[in-house]
């Protein structure tokens, strides 16, 4: 259990258009939705299939269907921006949604909003937020994940950095984490360096 960064030269091209601060909000929610679908490819590698009957037109056969109900959890407002690619990949995926906000005074994560699917504790669920700064939110989001029955979490982000993957793994040890990139540090104002800046203004364009 742990890190994984899926570094695959498409995912690199992408988050290297996403990085710029000219970027576009529409080409910047484009490539994260793309880097989203490319990333499945990793993420859904050990997820159990089921083997079932099929006719092609030409025979009668066997065939593979993915035995578990995939759950995406985006936590709102920029985990929003990375479902979509990632339910084209997998449409039959149903979406729960955590809303937190972090208290100015105590720095911590607090809870707004949570609605949850049916059948978490079977389900392959993925916890999704492009950004893994300190971590405070992905814990908190993960923690929530569990108290709805889910057994079966991964968290995927976009860009992380080492304080925020120590955070999840420090309160949740069993989790894989999913990245494209694993940025140096963390600035005075606590943005990921050099990171990509807000996602969350970035994907809706606003400040």
């Amino acid at each position: 259990m742990g890190l994984n960064i899926i570094n695959h030269p498409l995912i690199l091209d992408k988050l290297t258009r996403m990085r710029k601060i000219e970027t576009s909000s529409k080409d910047f929610r484009e490539n994260l939705n793309e880097i989203g679908q490319l990333m499945a490819y990793e993420i859904f590698r050990d997820v159990p299939l089921k083997e079932i009957d099929i006719e092609t037109p030409v025979t009668k056969t066997k065939g593979y269907t993915v035995d578990l109900p995939v759950v995406l959890v985006p936590i709102i407002r920029a985990g929003l921006g990375m479902t979509e690619g990632i339910q084209r990949l997998v449409p039959t995926s149903r979406i729960a949604h955590i809303g937190l906000y972090r208290n100015e005074e105590t720095l911590e994560p607090v809870q707004y909003y949570a609605k949850q699917t049916e059948d978490m504790d079977k389900s392959y669920v993925l916890v999704v937020d492009p950004m893994l700064a300190t971590g405070g939110s992905a814990a908190k989001a993960i923690e929530i994940a569990k108290e709805w029955g889910a057994k079966n979490i991964k968290f995927v982000c976009l860009v992380a950095v080492q304080e925020g993957v120590d955070k999840i793994l420090a309160s949740h040890p069993e989790i894989e984490i999913y990245t494209a990139s694993l940025d140096p540090v963390l600035n005075e104002k606590g943005y990921i360096s050099p990171g990509l800046g807000d996602a969350g203004d970035r994907i809706f364009g606003t400040k």
